[in-house]
């Protein structure tokens, strides 16, 4: 994709406005085009850098590492809303630590004392939080400082966003209808953000398939409770039961939070299929898309690498 050509990136979220930034600053006339800026599910997010239940590995393992080493970078800017941050994930049976978390900086297994009640194994490591609404709205300035465009409007068919070079569909769970592709479906996620009664760590529960998620992820002030994440629902309504039980299960954890201060519910639904999407497609008329999506609960882990492979496969066109 040479220099000036026009490319609509359809999506506001994590992917869409990491794929926009940089192919513009790449020199590609880049016009974004969303229901929804930033994308709500994107701004839901907790966020902690780490693969959650995504496939294929190979690809996500690279995808991930080169996402972790852009956020490291990140973090040293601080209007970027990144830090990086020490904390533990634990379980309550005898797991194994998953590989990318060895490689993490500061990686060690947990000595009983460091465990909650509860709990029979964990690890502590140093990994990149992000605060999502702070670091969308610095995607979406450094995109903007391009002479990047943002259009918000909702498309019916990747035919709508008009003339172009190329399409880059980063709809996320809008691809469905888009593409269509049936075997996209949502997985809801719930967070509940908190006045911080002064935690500096991050706490997350290795929960495996279930539903009731546990984490909690501090970003300064705040501090965000996660969460839930029921397949195949996508109503992003607040749900005050899931919300009184994430409390529950943090508090339960760590006591200094019960007595925190609830700010806002966030809710989205991950866009998940059994693997994430990123190829192109000529589609009838001789329009180029290349897809982007389907990240699940990876969405931020993975964005810096599905981003520059994205931009691989424009640059072959």
């Amino acid at each position: 994709m040479a220099a000036g050509e026009r490319v609509v990136v359809v999506g506001a979220g994590v992917a869409g406005l990491t794929t926009a930034v940089i192919l513009a600053e790449a020199g590609v006339s880049v016009h974004v085009i969303a229901e929804e800026v930033p994308g709500v599910t994107s701004l839901a997010a907790g966020a902690m850098w780490g693969p959650y239940l995504v496939e294929p590995k190979d690809k996500v393992d690279q995808w991930g590492q080169r996402s972790l080493e852009v956020f490291r970078e990140l973090a040293e800017d601080p209007a970027a809303g990144v830090r990086l941050t020490s904390g533990i994930e634990a379980s309550r049976t005898a797991e194994t630590a998953p590989d990318w978390a060895t490689t993490l900086p500061g990686f060690r297994p947990c000595e009983p004392a460091e465990l909650p009640d509860g709990f029979t194994s964990g690890y502590r490591f140093t990994v990149p939080l992000i605060d999502m609404p702070s670091y969308l709205d610095y995607l979406l300035r450094r995109f903007r400082d391009t002479g990047g465009v943002v259009e918000q409007r909702r498309l019916t068919s990747l035919s709508d966003p008009g003339p172009a070079s190329a399409i880059v569909n980063c709809a996320g769970l809008g691809a469905g209808n888009l593409v269509p592709d049936p075997d996209l479906r949502p997985i809801r996620g719930q967070h509940v953000v908190v006045t911080n009664p002064g935690l500096t760590e991050f706490f997350s529960e290795d929960t495996g398939l279930s539903p009731d998620l546990l984490c909690f992820y501090p970003h300064g002030d705040t501090i965000v409770l996660g969460g839930t994440a029921i397949d195949g629902e996508g109503d992003l309504a607040s749900d005050d039961k899931a919300a009184a039980s994430i409390l529950a299960r943090c508090a339960e954890v760590e006591p200094r939070l019960a007595q925190a201060r609830v700010l806002e519910h966030r809710i989205g639904a991950r866009p998940t299929r059994a693997t994430v999407r990123v190829e192109e497609e000529a589609r009838e008329g001789g329009t180029v898309v290349v897809h982007n999506y389907g990240h699940g609960g990876a969405g931020v882990t993975l964005s810096w690498g599905c981003a520059e492979e994205t931009q691989a496969l424009l640059s072959r066109i």
